[in-house]
């Protein structure tokens, strides 16, 4: 018995000092975490001639334009249209990078590597938009 009650009271005193320096947290939703998100006006993408600068060496390009008509799923792929290593010339276009290939020094559409099939799991087109969240990201080399 004295065992169970030791062991209860050492219990209660972790917990204790563990709920003693939790943080509390704020949620985007507000006081309640159940309550509905609100509604957010539909933001417009954001276009820029030329591309969007890198932030850091390895950063996958952005999208510097609209993407609500394009169709990727496993049988297609529209960004095809214009970025493929035949199409991008005359669409004056950036061509599919040659990393996406299986053999980069000679790209074709037919070998493509399945893996990077999916454009949008690293290049993400851009809003205009406030951050949600504070960001102290500074770009490489600045």
């Amino acid at each position: 018995m004295k065992r169970h009650l030791a062991i209860g009271l050492a219990a209660a005193l972790v917990l204790g000092v563990a709920a003693a320096g939790a943080v509390e947290l704020k949620s985007l939703r507000g006081d309640s975490p159940d309550a509905p998100a609100k509604l957010f006006k539909k933001k417009r993408y954001a276009t820029q001639t030329g591309g969007y600068r890198r932030q850091w060496k390895t950063q996958p390009p952005l999208i510097p334009h609209k993407i609500d008509k394009e169709r990727i799923s496993l049988d297609e792929n529209s960004c095809f249209r214009c970025h493929s290593p035949d199409t991008y010339k005359a669409e004056n276009a950036p061509m599919i990078s040659r990393t996406h290939f299986k053999d980069p020094d000679n790209p074709s559409d037919k070998n493509l590597i399945r893996m990077r099939w999916f454009c949008y799991q690293c290049h993400v087109p851009q809003v205009d938009a406030p951050p949600l969240v504070e960001n102290r990201f500074k770009a490489a080399g600045k």
